[in-house]
């Protein structure tokens, strides 16, 4: 059986969601990923970069790091409730996705939502694609991202309450933690109502340092793959991560 070479990770969400950060985290690079169209050709840097920073990227093209060749990333177009085109085309792939080679296999998909957006963290978008999109066999985790803009809502809460802004922002930290356990516990309760569920869930904060840590996120996506061939070959990938790999030769 021919070996496989590379983790194929799709990544999902509306815009704005701290998609490529997360990605350039993974990777431990500051760069923005190289591109190539589904036939393997190296798209022109000029062509999409003004589409890199916004998120603009079209969901067959494959990002790909230099720092770490290991990962295949593909990136759909942020959609929202309504924006029917750039659902049916995630959709679409997910489906060819699951029954092409093993080559071209997706392994895992994340599903990003933003703490920016705590108040509306289930949209119509959300639902629409945990109830309709069947991944079969590969694993959804929802990514909460930008958890740390619960902080400054924390600290926003404490001054208008009167407190001094020292006091505000010593109390923060555990107020932090009290919201995203709220919002955690309210993303949870909506998403398992839905038809076909995430397999789980990982909150992620001050992903735009690139001191960022990422193990949390590579440990949990290692626990929930379901073939032990694509645990060893997301182990492979993590080149910085000496603790991970050890420990999961110690538990193997």
């Amino acid at each position: 059986m021919k070996q496989i070479e590379r983790f194929r990770i799709l990544v999902m969400g509306r815009a704005n969601a701290g998609k490529t950060t997360i990605l350039q985290r993974v990777c431990n690079s500051s760069e923005n990923p190289e591109i190539f169209d589904r036939n393997g050709n190296k798209i022109d840097g000029t062509v999409v970069q003004g589409t890199l920073t916004r998120g603009y990227h079209h969901i067959e093209h494959e990002l790909i790091f230099q720092s770490n060749t290991g990962f295949v990333f593909h990136d759909s177009c942020g959609f929202e409730a309504g924006a029917t085109k750039e659902f049916d085309q995630m959709k679409d792939f997910v489906v060819d996705h699951a029954t092409t080679t093993r080559s071209k296999a997706t392994d895992k998909y994340r599903f990003c939502i933003p703490m920016t957006d705590y108040h509306r963290t289930v949209t119509a978008a959300e639902q629409k694609f945990f109830n309709e999109c069947d991944t079969g066999h590969v694993p959804v985790i929802v990514l909460l991202t930008k958890v740390d803009a619960l902080y400054l809502t924390a600290v926003r809460g404490f001054l208008d309450q009167g407190l001094a802004i020292a006091e505000a922002k010593e109390r923060a930290a555990e107020k932090q933690g009290e919201l995203l356990e709220k919002w955690l516990d309210h993303v949870k309760h909506e998403l398992h109502k839905c038809n076909f569920p995430p397999q789980g869930y990982v909150s992620l904060q001050k992903m735009h340092k690139e001191s960022a840590d990422c193990s949390a996120l590579m440990q949990y996506t290692a626990n929930v793959l379901n073939e032990e061939g694509l645990q060893r070959l997301l182990i492979s990938t993590q080149q910085s991560s000496i603790a991970l790999c050890v420990q999961y030769a110690v538990h193997k």
